[in-house]
């Protein structure tokens, strides 16, 4: 009798998820991607925001990669709407009639030259998605941020969700731009707008390894010589997808929560890396003399044959510095234990491996 009252009840509550219809964007990114796999996992209705331009291919492979021979058929549940983050009229259709928005839609980008698309995409297009989500009583507004947009202080050795942030010449582009869209959700807290924002740290999974942070496997393949002595936080994409959907399944609102598994150095991380690729790890350590010239040497190359930049400023002195982060906050909230990164690197390198990057 009770297994039949719980299936019933399960039921129900199946019935009810499939009339809420969830709002993606960036939903053909790395993030954006396991976000829709998880939303599915969960029986969610989605409707997801692609631009015209964007290649579907990547993303259908890692469907095939989670669902297998059910990969088409998880693919086909969702609605996909054309537009950008930019375009308001393309966000009115796209948001109407949806309860609940997923923004994960941004530009990471540590160039200089692209402060003016960052603040475009990332403050402009938070912005435009927020006041949409307002116009159209959107119940939820679940919002990814970066571990970029937490304040920094000497005086601390490891950075919680109590930092303040604070105004530095060491604050990149991107980190400005990520805060500066934080504060568009705020305002939509504001202005009556249920919200909750992570700040994920570096990004580990499947996917395209010619974007975003998974350009790292790689470039680590083909063979890299070269390590810096940094420190920096990582994290499985499967595990901020959970986060995010467990946040908003709970109803956990107007918080923030830095989403991190481990604090590596990048040495660790990278040989890791070279070893389930089974090739030869980093030997060299880099000193902070040798970043400066690689970075301005990269600058030229750019400008004069329009090479694309790996090495920036920004990266070059983040390689250099030991940043940590807790995820003490989180794990109190929802309990969540997360993916070792050992885990998440041989995962990633056998899906490259199985797709014959």
């Amino acid at each position: 009798m009770r297994a039949y009252a719980l299936k019933l009840q399960l039921k129900a509550r199946n019935s009810v998820n499939s009339q809420i219809m969830i709002f993606v964007t960036g939903a053909t990114g790395l993030l954006g991607s396991h976000v829709l796999v998880e939303l599915l996992k969960r029986g969610k209705t989605i409707r997801a925001f692609k631009r015209k331009t964007s290649n579907l291919n990547p993303l259908k492979s890692v469907f095939a990669h989670y669902f297998g021979e059910q990969a088409d058929v998880e693919f086909n549940k969702i609605e996909w709407v054309e537009g950008d983050i930019l375009d308001i009229q393309s966000l009115e259709d796209g948001i109407a009639g949806c309860s609940i928005v997923y923004h994960c839609a941004a530009l990471v980008s540590f160039k200089k030259r692209d402060f003016k698309n960052l603040m475009k995409i990332n403050k402009e297009g938070t912005a435009n998605v927020v006041n949409v989500s307002l116009n159209h009583n959107v119940t939820q507004f679940c919002h990814v941020s970066s571990t970029a947009a937490i304040g920094r202080s000497v005086s601390k050795a490891i950075y919680d969700e109590s930092d303040k942030w604070v105004n530095s010449g060491d604050n990149s582009n991107y980190a400005i731009s990520k805060f500066s869209a934080e504060n568009e959700v705020w305002r939509g807290k504001e202005e009556g707008l249920n919200v909750v924002i992570i700040n994920p740290c570096v990004i580990l999974g499947v996917g395209d390894w010619n974007e975003s942070s998974l350009s790292l496997f790689k470039i680590i393949k083909k063979g890299l010589k070269f390590y810096t002595p940094g420190t920096n936080a990582f994290v499985d994409a499967r595990d901020v997808a959970y986060v995010f959907c467990e946040l908003s399944e709970r109803k956990i609102e107007n918080e923030r929560f830095l989403v991190i598994s481990e604090n590596l150095p990048f040495k660790l991380l990278f040989e890791k890396i070279a070893a389930a690729f089974e090739v030869k790890p980093p030997s060299i350590q880099v000193k902070k003399w040798m970043t400066g010239i690689a970075w301005r040497i990269e600058g030229v190359l750019v400008f004069l044959f329009g090479k694309k930049q790996n090495i920036t400023k920004d990266t070059a002195k983040s390689s250099m510095m030991t940043t940590k982060y807790s995820n003490e906050k989180i794990k109190a909230a929802i309990g969540h234990e997360f993916i070792p990164i050992d885990e998440s690197v041989k995962h990633a390198v056998d899906y490259f491996k199985s797709i014959r990057y």
